[in-house]
Protein backbone atom coordinates (compact mmCIF):
# COMPACT_ATOMS: atom_id res chain seq x y z
CA UNK A 1 0.00 0.00 0.00
CA UNK A 2 1.55 3.35 -1.01
CA UNK A 3 2.02 5.91 1.71
CA UNK A 4 0.38 9.32 1.61
CA UNK A 5 2.10 12.64 2.19
CA UNK A 6 0.45 12.74 5.63
CA UNK A 7 2.00 9.34 6.47
CA UNK A 8 5.38 10.51 5.22
CA UNK A 9 5.20 13.63 7.36
CA UNK A 10 4.25 11.57 10.43
CA UNK A 11 7.19 9.24 9.75
CA UNK A 12 9.56 12.22 9.37
CA UNK A 13 8.43 13.52 12.77
CA UNK A 14 8.90 10.06 14.30
CA UNK A 15 12.36 9.78 12.79
CA UNK A 16 13.41 13.23 14.01
CA UNK A 17 12.13 12.51 17.51
CA UNK A 18 13.56 9.02 17.95
CA UNK A 19 16.66 8.69 15.75
CA UNK A 20 19.18 9.61 18.45
CA UNK A 21 17.73 7.15 20.95
CA UNK A 22 17.61 4.34 18.38
CA UNK A 23 21.15 5.13 17.19
CA UNK A 24 22.46 5.06 20.76
CA UNK A 25 20.77 1.73 21.46
CA UNK A 26 22.26 0.41 18.23
CA UNK A 27 25.69 1.68 19.35
CA UNK A 28 25.38 -0.18 22.64
CA UNK A 29 24.43 -3.33 20.77
CA UNK A 30 27.08 -3.10 18.02
CA UNK A 31 29.95 -1.49 19.85
CA UNK A 32 30.73 0.55 16.74
CA UNK A 33 29.25 3.88 15.60
CA UNK A 34 29.48 3.02 11.90
CA UNK A 35 27.68 -0.29 12.25
CA UNK A 36 25.21 1.40 14.60
CA UNK A 37 24.39 3.90 11.85
CA UNK A 38 23.75 1.04 9.41
CA UNK A 39 21.61 -0.75 11.98
CA UNK A 40 19.62 2.43 12.66
CA UNK A 41 18.94 2.90 8.96
CA UNK A 42 17.87 -0.73 8.56
CA UNK A 43 15.54 -0.48 11.55
CA UNK A 44 13.93 2.75 10.34
CA UNK A 45 13.54 1.26 6.85
CA UNK A 46 11.60 -1.64 8.37
CA UNK A 47 9.46 0.81 10.35
CA UNK A 48 8.83 2.93 7.25
CA UNK A 49 7.73 -0.09 5.24
CA UNK A 50 5.27 -1.01 8.01
CA UNK A 51 4.32 2.58 8.83
CA UNK A 52 0.65 2.27 7.81
CA UNK A 53 0.28 -0.56 10.36
CA UNK A 54 2.29 1.04 13.17
CA UNK A 55 0.45 2.20 16.26
CA UNK A 56 1.67 5.78 16.62
CA UNK A 57 0.88 6.20 20.30
CA UNK A 58 3.08 6.33 23.36
CA UNK A 59 4.13 2.73 22.56
CA UNK A 60 6.14 3.92 19.53
CA UNK A 61 9.48 4.15 21.36
CA UNK A 62 9.00 0.61 22.69
CA UNK A 63 8.23 -0.61 19.15
CA UNK A 64 11.31 1.15 17.73
CA UNK A 65 13.53 -0.40 20.43
CA UNK A 66 12.10 -3.82 19.61
CA UNK A 67 12.75 -3.34 15.89
CA UNK A 68 16.37 -2.25 16.38
CA UNK A 69 17.13 -5.14 18.77
CA UNK A 70 15.54 -7.73 16.50
CA UNK A 71 17.27 -6.28 13.45
CA UNK A 72 20.59 -6.47 15.31
CA UNK A 73 20.00 -10.08 16.31
CA UNK A 74 18.92 -11.14 12.81
CA UNK A 75 21.95 -9.45 11.23
CA UNK A 76 24.26 -11.15 13.73
CA UNK A 77 22.98 -14.52 12.51
CA UNK A 78 24.25 -13.89 8.99
CA UNK A 79 27.51 -15.61 8.24
CA UNK A 80 29.22 -12.59 6.72
CA UNK A 81 28.78 -10.65 9.95
CA UNK A 82 30.71 -13.29 11.90
CA UNK A 83 34.06 -12.62 10.29
CA UNK A 84 36.95 -11.97 12.59
CA UNK A 85 39.32 -9.17 11.73
CA UNK A 86 42.87 -10.41 11.96
CA UNK A 87 45.70 -8.03 12.66
CA UNK A 88 49.36 -8.34 13.49
CA UNK A 89 49.15 -5.61 16.13
CA UNK A 90 48.62 -6.47 19.78
CA UNK A 91 45.59 -4.65 21.18
CA UNK A 92 46.32 -1.88 23.62
CA UNK A 93 45.42 -2.42 27.24
CA UNK A 94 43.05 0.07 28.75
CA UNK A 95 44.50 2.74 30.99
CA UNK A 96 42.32 2.53 34.09
CA UNK A 97 43.79 5.71 35.55
CA UNK A 98 42.08 8.29 33.34
CA UNK A 99 38.50 9.49 33.91
CA UNK A 100 36.09 8.42 31.20
CA UNK A 101 38.13 5.32 30.45
CA UNK A 102 35.82 3.15 32.57
CA UNK A 103 32.99 3.69 30.13
CA UNK A 104 35.19 2.77 27.16
CA UNK A 105 36.45 -0.33 28.93
CA UNK A 106 32.89 -1.35 29.77
CA UNK A 107 31.67 -0.77 26.19
CA UNK A 108 34.58 -2.79 24.81
CA UNK A 109 33.79 -5.69 27.16
CA UNK A 110 30.09 -5.44 26.29
CA UNK A 111 30.95 -5.61 22.58
CA UNK A 112 32.69 -8.97 23.12
CA UNK A 113 29.59 -10.66 24.52
CA UNK A 114 27.38 -12.84 22.32
CA UNK A 115 24.60 -10.88 20.62
CA UNK A 116 21.71 -12.19 22.70
CA UNK A 117 23.50 -11.60 26.03
CA UNK A 118 24.44 -8.10 24.91
CA UNK A 119 20.85 -7.36 23.86
CA UNK A 120 19.52 -8.59 27.22
CA UNK A 121 22.02 -6.50 29.21
CA UNK A 122 21.36 -3.36 27.15
CA UNK A 123 17.59 -3.71 27.54
CA UNK A 124 17.65 -4.70 31.22
CA UNK A 125 20.34 -2.41 32.61
CA UNK A 126 20.65 0.46 30.16
CA UNK A 127 16.98 0.88 29.23
CA UNK A 128 15.87 -0.36 32.66
CA UNK A 129 13.26 -2.78 31.30
CA UNK A 130 11.85 -5.53 33.45
CA UNK A 131 12.30 -9.21 32.71
CA UNK A 132 8.86 -9.53 31.09
CA UNK A 133 9.33 -6.41 28.95
CA UNK A 134 12.74 -7.61 27.81
CA UNK A 135 11.31 -11.03 26.98
CA UNK A 136 8.58 -9.38 24.91
CA UNK A 137 11.09 -7.27 22.97
CA UNK A 138 13.32 -10.29 22.29
CA UNK A 139 10.44 -12.69 21.64
CA UNK A 140 11.63 -15.21 24.22
CA UNK A 141 10.63 -16.48 27.66
CA UNK A 142 11.37 -14.62 30.91
CA UNK A 143 13.55 -17.57 31.94
CA UNK A 144 15.73 -17.04 28.88
CA UNK A 145 16.11 -13.37 29.80
CA UNK A 146 17.16 -14.33 33.33
CA UNK A 147 19.68 -16.93 32.19
CA UNK A 148 21.15 -14.70 29.46
CA UNK A 149 21.37 -11.83 31.94
CA UNK A 150 23.16 -14.02 34.47
CA UNK A 151 25.59 -15.39 31.88
CA UNK A 152 26.24 -11.93 30.42
CA UNK A 153 26.94 -10.36 33.81
CA UNK A 154 29.22 -13.26 34.78
CA UNK A 155 31.11 -12.88 31.51
CA UNK A 156 31.49 -9.12 32.06
CA UNK A 157 32.76 -9.72 35.59
CA UNK A 158 35.34 -12.22 34.38
CA UNK A 159 36.45 -9.95 31.52
CA UNK A 160 36.69 -6.84 33.67
CA UNK A 161 37.98 -8.46 36.83
CA UNK A 162 36.91 -7.82 40.41
CA UNK A 163 39.17 -4.82 40.85
CA UNK A 164 37.37 -2.97 38.04
CA UNK A 165 33.98 -3.23 39.78
CA UNK A 166 35.46 -2.27 43.16
CA UNK A 167 37.26 0.73 41.67
CA UNK A 168 34.15 1.92 39.79
CA UNK A 169 32.01 1.65 42.92
CA UNK A 170 34.58 3.46 45.06
CA UNK A 171 35.02 6.17 42.38
CA UNK A 172 31.27 6.71 42.13
CA UNK A 173 30.99 6.89 45.94
CA UNK A 174 33.79 9.41 46.02
CA UNK A 175 32.05 11.49 43.33
CA UNK A 176 28.76 11.41 45.23
CA UNK A 177 30.58 12.37 48.46
CA UNK A 178 32.51 15.14 46.70
CA UNK A 179 29.29 16.52 45.19
CA UNK A 180 27.48 16.58 48.52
Amino acid sequence: MPTTEHDDEAFRRCFAEHVESVRFTARLLCGDWHRAEDLTQAAFLKVYLAWSRVDQTDQLSRYLRQVVVRTFLSERRRLWRRREWLTDAVPERADHGRPGTDRLVLLAALAKLPARQRAVLVLRYWHDLGVKETATVLGCSPGTVKSQSSKGLASLRSRLGGSFAERVVSTSRRTVTDDA
